[in-house]
């Protein structure tokens, strides 16, 4: 009897001296019970706006404290300043940014030149300019980073390979000289043409009722053939419309509302180029477009879609041959009144603009 009170007195005892070990024990020893907490990083930060490929001084520089978790890869840390100090701006960096290791650069490797924008310029690669309109954009649906295929469009006539000139040539009545005699020169007859006739070369040809040759006239100048065909495929677009032109001259109380009006004008008014990301090649084959006025159509592309497609020319034989369009039979009955232009019909909902007289 007398042991199991001796027994349940020593377990009272226990267990008092375990609650009192569990508090006592965080206050003699606060290192022990608490997690430790990971020690703050010092980051480096722009203090002071950086040009691009200008050096990186201490002076441009502070620190922000972050805990561990948001610091990620390719900042700099205090214990890092010999990595940093020294390097160059590969961009225009502005007060406040976290430099990164993507930002600079050793002085071999910085372009000191050139605007900012020329950096997303992919290596081997160029940014052209080209003239658009509503319907050569898609309505104006493309934008900055869209994907494109560029469609050219050309009219081709027969040139004379000597003059360089439209055919069929102009033809004219040879004289022969003063001091020979008619009927020793050898005969060839061609009508002389009146006023108003077209002297345009033509060919001889037999008549087939009579058998008589005769000499054929073109009724009119050679038509030009339409053709037209997909150059380009997945073009990305660099700008559309014009780049911000930043003044070099001083600043003044009338600029600031001046260029607030000319930004809201801008934004009025539809872009007529678009700027476009193009190997060195193709830069030169839409130059060489531009100056011979050839039109150029953009359609867009769905964003990540890279593929690529063979695509044929279009021309009127392909147009007939591709979609099965039969030529119209010659009948000996026609509509009324006679359709020489195609043209869309008016609509009761559609609007005339009448110009205001002055």
């Amino acid at each position: 009897m007398r042991s199991g009170r001796t027994l349940i007195f020593l377990a009272v005892i226990l267990i008092i001296g375990l609650v009192v070990a569990v508090v006592a024990l965080p206050r003699i020893l606060p290192g022990l019970s608490a997690t430790p907490t990971p020690a703050p990083f010092e980051v480096y930060y722009v203090i002071q706006e950086i040009a691009q490929g200008a050096p990186i001084t201490e002076d441009h520089l502070d620190f922000y404290t972050l805990p561990q978790t948001s610091v990620a890869e390719g900042m700099f840390t205090r214990q890092e300043r010999d990595q940093l100090v020294g390097k160059f701006a590969k961009y225009p960096l502005s007060a406040g940014v976290i430099i990164t290791s993507q930002m600079i650069s050793g002085s071999t490797d910085v372009d000191t030149g050139g605007p900012q924008v020329a950096s997303l310029i992919p290596v081997g690669m160029n940014a052209i300019a080209v003239p658009i309109t509503r319907l050569g954009s898609v309505g104006f649906a493309v934008s900055d980073g869209a994907r494109v295929n560029v469609t050219a469009c050309m009219l081709m006539v027969d040139v004379d390979p000597s003059y360089q000139t439209g055919l069929p040539n102009h033809i004219g009545v040879t004289t022969g000289p003063a001091n020979v005699k008619p009927e020793e020169m050898p005969g060839i007859s061609l009508g002389l043409y009146t006023a108003g006739d077209p002297p345009y070369q033509g060919r001889t040809e037999v008549e087939p009722a009579f058998q008589q040759g005769i000499y054929i006239i073109p009724s009119e100048p050679q038509r030009p053939r339409l053709v037209c065909q997909m150059i380009l495929q997945d073009v990305r677009v660099l700008k559309l419309g014009n780049f911000s032109v930043k003044s070099s001259t001083a600043t003044t109380d009338a600029q600031p509302a001046q260029e607030s009006g000319q930004a809201a004008q801008a934004a009025e008014t539809p872009p007529d180029i678009i700027t476009l990301v193009v190997t060195p090649q193709d830069a030169v084959t839409l130059t060489y477009m531009i100056y011979a006025n050839i039109p150029l159509n953009l359609t867009l592309r769905r964003g990540g879609d890279d593929s690529r497609q063979d695509t044929e020319a279009a021309t009127l034989q392909f147009l007939l041959s591709q979609y099965d369009i039969p030529v119209p039979v010659k009948l000996a009955y026609g509509l009324t009144p006679r359709v020489d232009i195609l043209t869309l019909p008016f609509l009761p909902n559609d609007v005339i603009t009448v110009p205001v007289e002055q």
